[in-house]
Parts: structure tokens; sequence; C-alpha cells
């Protein structure tokens, strides 16, 4: 008799708080559910961004929930340098080398610095993988700044479209903002946008000189810290006061009618 194959293991998507590269962290028992930090905590095999603020979120796990295998032994891959380069979104890289772990019965989780892997964050390619090799894809429960700033928005939570980064050149940025103007004043779709935190204020301010001034314009910044801001007006009212968010904290933009 043939020996019985090896039981597959899963792929967990783990959340990540929002705090990365934050000042201040928001204490983990007030952002992540315990059900989600118990499984990250029985984990021992991982693929991320960064392997150094992985393991210092599994210190900040372990505090709460012991891990079952000590930090110094987890098995933590990064990605390679040109997925977090040009992203893995498009199809363009195999993934499926990363999860030779999960062929041999072992879980692994997959972790982004903040938030959702694979949700405005690298990953996709994991998670492709892992539906090509047969492997259960778990995604668990945790903080998705797109959504919370959906949500404070006061625009379009029916119907959204999140369209990533916005061109860094001067003219391309503008010509692009007048592009997801359109289409949202046209079909009533909010556009969902980010930005590197350091070039925040070069953004508003060409949002402010590029859009109409009865567009309005959301932004929420340091999503579940405590110096967490939302605020949706109209082009016109932010032009009054144009204070947004600093160049050190992470923020989501949205327009729409």
């Amino acid at each position: 008799m043939s020996a019985p194959a090896t039981p597959l293991g899963r792929l967990f998507l783990v959340p990540a708080p929002l705090d990365f590269g934050c000042d201040s962290n928001t204490a983990l028992e007030e952002v992540m559910p315990m059900g989600t930090l118990k499984v990250a905590a029985e984990l021992s095999h991982w693929i991320c961004e960064n392997a150094k603020s992985t393991r210092a979120y599994l210190k900040r796990v372990d505090v709460l929930v012991p891990l079952l295998t000590p930090i110094q032994s987890q098995q933590i891959t990064e990605l390679p340098r040109q997925v977090h380069k040009k992203g893995d979104h498009l199809g363009d890289f195999d993934a499926k080398p990363l999860l030779a772990a999960a062929l041999q019965g072992h879980d692994v989780g997959l972790v982004s610095e903040a938030g959702m892997p694979a949700v405005a964050d690298p990953g996709s390619s994991v998670v492709r993988a892992a539906h090509t090799l047969g492997l259960r894809v778990v995604p668990l429960i945790g903080p998705v700044s797109l959504l919370l700033a959906l949500a404070a928005s006061g625009l379009n939570g029916q119907n959204f479209a999140f369209v990533g980064y916005l061109p860094q050149d001067s003219a391309e940025r503008c010509k692009r903002i007048r592009e997801l103007e359109t289409l949202a004043i046209r079909t009533g779709q909010t556009q969902l946008f980010i930005e590197t935190p350091y070039r925040n204020a070069a953004l508003l301010q060409a949002l402010l000189q590029t859009l109409q001034a009865q567009t309005r314009l959301a932004i929420s910044s340091g999503l579940t810290l405590a110096t967490a801001k939302s605020r949706s007006a109209t082009v016109s009212q932010w032009k009054k006061n144009t204070e947004g968010p600093g160049n050190s904290t992470p923020a989501v933009f949205a327009i729409g009618p």
C-alpha cells in the first residue's frame, strides 16, 4: 500500500495594524481580533514584505498570545524586491515556490507591513499561487484602511474603485486627477487613492488646484491611531482650511460628486 498523502497546509492572510512607520503604536488588542492573533501565534512559516517588520509584529503578538514557535525559529520569507517595486497584481510573478512549506503540510501566513495583505499591498501573486496549488486560502479579520476611509468619507459606498497611486510627474498627476473626477461625476463612483506619506501635502495641493469647486474631497489619516483624522468637504471648503495630513502619516484620499 502507498503511504497516505501529506495533508496540504493552508494560506492564512494575516492583517497587520495600520501604525507601521507612525510615531506611535496602537494597542494591538484594540485593533486586532483575538481570533486573528491566536492564528498568528500558531504559525511558524511566513511570506512577507519585510522580515524585520514581521518579527516586530510577532513580538507584539507574543505579548498577548504566546507564540508556539520562538521568533528566532520562525521561517520568514520576503517577497522579491521587484514585487515591491512593480507590484505582483498583473500575474507576471510566479509565487508557487514560496509555498513549498504548505505543500509539505505547514500552514503559512501572508502578512504585509500594514493592513490586509494583497489589498493595496503586494501578495496577490501568493494568493493566486495558493489557489493554483489547491491550497485553502483563509482571510482573517483585521483593519483595512481603504474601507475605513470609505466609510468615513460620506461618499458613495455602493460603487467605488481603488486606483492605487497617482503619477508623480505634476502634469501627468493633474491629468489623472481630471480623469478620475470626470469618472466620479459621470458615474457617481467614489475614487480612492493613496500616496507615500512624505508626498501627502503635494498631492493635496494638486487636488485643490485641479478639482472643481463642488467636487467632494475626503481624506482619512492615521486610521486606528489616537491621532486619527477624517475630513470630507467640497474643494471650495477645503480651500478655506487647507490643513491636511502630515507628511509622516499614512493617508487615504477619496473624491466623488
